[in-house]
């Protein structure tokens, strides 16, 4: 599920759907909106293997095991790699 397999599509894989996430946030912004920006974006840039609302959820809960984005009052945010480290 984290990377492709023989099951899963390169660009349906956590980590890939991870990445064209954070491409969609340039800026702070609600899930929601994350989720039609990222859907206009797959949509835009032909990728055809189709991702739920599940998969994007999922997609989120890895990149914030990496500690590359977080959840700030509702709000997704990145995390710049030079930020210092998260101390939860």
């Amino acid at each position: 599920m984290i990377t492709p397999t023989k099951g899963i599509a390169p660009d349906r894989c956590l980590l890939a759907v991870g990445a064209q996430v954070l491409l969609q946030l340039d800026e702070p912004r609600s899930v929601s909106q994350t989720w039609a920006r990222l859907r206009t974006w797959r949509a835009e840039h032909g990728h055809a293997s189709p991702v739920s609302f599940g998969w994007f959820v999922l997609a989120l809960d890895v990149l914030y095991s990496m500690g590359a984005i977080e959840l700030d009052q509702d709000i997704l945010v990145a995390r710049s790699m030079h930020a210092a480290p998260l101390e939860r």
